[in-house]
């Protein structure tokens, strides 16, 4: 199993990429159909297409994209496993990514509340939010590329 690891690396980093584009696209739109659909008419045809994109959204991308970068990264940690826990900037990464998950199930959250016509929120409070996975991003990109510590 190591062996394999090894030798395809790069196609799992490749795929890990990819799935974390996709992931943070994702996490970066979805609360903007939130901010839309806080405006919307409950019953309304908007209101029941903004239900239907933001389930497709999280299904169809948000969700399998989590679970193929979780499972990329997972491998590539296990294949260099003493080199990356070694170091400070790895520890803050898995922190953010963490951090990003639980946001993520915030979002599930809320996706399952506007399916029910049960939303409190503002659109201001999903303004603010749309803002949060941009930031982590920020920091889990500067630990994997510049490794500061």
């Amino acid at each position: 199993m190591q062996d394999f690891l090894n030798i395809n690396y790069e196609w799992i980093r490749a795929f890990h990429i990819i799935a974390v584009i996709s992931w943070m696209a994702g996490m970066l739109y979805l609360p903007r159909l939130f901010v839309y659909h806080t405006g919307a008419v409950i019953g309304s045809d908007m209101s029941e297409t903004f239900k239907i994109m933001e389930r497709r959204l999280l299904k169809i991308i948000i969700n399998p994209a989590m679970v193929i970068a979780w499972i990329c990264g997972g491998l590539m940690l296990y294949t260099r496993w003493d080199l990356f826990m070694s170091e400070p900037w790895m520890h803050v990464k898995l922190l953010f990514v963490v951090l990003m998950t639980s946001l993520h199930h915030v979002y599930i959250k809320h996706v399952k509340l506007f399916a029910a016509d049960k939303n409190e929120k503002s659109a201001k409070y999903f303004r603010i939010i749309n803002e949060v996975p941009a930031l982590f991003m920020i920091i889990i990109v500067i630990m994997a590329v510049a490794e500061p510590f």
